[in-house]
């Protein structure tokens, strides 16, 4: 493992130890080890600088370092281009990578009470999870409960797709029919009793546009190929569905169905409107 020290080291050529750390905590078993995941780019970098998720390198040109205040807690190393694109995840090399500590969120129920939480049933597409993150964090939901299958949320590509509200967005994986039923159950972890309405975005729900929709709950979104499964769909107590105009055009034909963060986007904006 290459050893995080507390250093300002300009321009400098990567050692193969340090590309090696870097590289692997593309892969999951290497983030959970160390409990470090990487972050790219000139817009998300600087926003976890200025988040409670701690940074502990900074890997980037001259022109990034020149440009963005670096806390003094933070190792930053000055590399060229060429250097940058040997630990980059991306197709073409930012200007800026940095190394984090993966910030690990207490789920308290009672601390969901009033407010509208997300629960996602197994979202596989990194790209579906970031997007969703961004949507959570411009809708004001602060926290997304997953289930255990739901791709990694510090994924490098999870984290780009978020553009940075992964700084902000409290993401808890958990046991989601466990989960569910101690909702269903309506005894907060103090033990206060009220039971929060969960909403599951399904094709034979009612119609969200003409729906009582509450102010708080939950609102469970389904896997990209399959949906909400059977377990989950068990514990929804409201089916909501976004309804297809598609079958007004003429020609025939009929879309088949959303994509899993275009739906989400959808279902908080029309929950926000009420």
């Amino acid at each position: 493992m290459f050893k995080i020290l507390n250093l300002v080291v300009p321009n400098i050529m990567l050692s193969k130890s340090q590309i090696s750390f870097i590289n692997s905590l593309k892969q999951k078993k290497y983030r959970e080890e160390h409990q470090l995941f990487i972050a790219e780019g000139a817009k998300i970098v600087p926003e976890l600088l200025n988040s409670s998720i701690v940074v502990k390198q900074v890997y980037a040109t001259s022109d990034f370092l020149r440009n963005n205040v670096i806390p003094s807690t933070v190792e930053r190393f000055e590399i060229k281009e060429n250097e940058l694109e040997r630990i980059s995840s991306l197709t073409k090399a930012n200007e800026v990578l940095a190394v984090c500590e993966t910030p690990n969120y207490f789920l308290d129920s009672e601390s969901l009470k009033g407010k509208l939480t997300l629960v996602l049933d197994d979202i596989k597409d990194p790209g579906n999870l970031g997007t969703i993150i961004r949507i959570a964090d411009w809708f004001g939901i602060e926290n997304i409960v997953c289930s255990s299958e739901t791709v990694d949320a510090f994924n490098p590509k999870v984290v780009q797709a978020t553009m940075g509200s992964i700084a902000r967005i409290k993401v808890h994986y958990i046991n989601l029919i466990d989960f569910l039923k101690q909702q269903r159950t309506g005894v907060t972890l103090s033990g206060v009793e009220g039971k929060p309405k969960i909403y599951g975005a399904l094709l034979e729900g009612k119609n969200i546009y003409t729906e009582k929709l509450s102010s708080e709950g939950l609102i469970v979104i389904g896997n990209e190929s399959r949906g909400i499964s059977e377990e989950v769909q068990n514990l929804i107590t409201d089916k909501i569905s976004i309804p297809s105009f598609s079958h007004y055009k003429s020609g025939g034909g009929e879309a088949e169905s959303l994509n899993a963060a275009i739906a989400t986007s959808i279902i908080c904006s029309e929950f926000r409107r009420r």
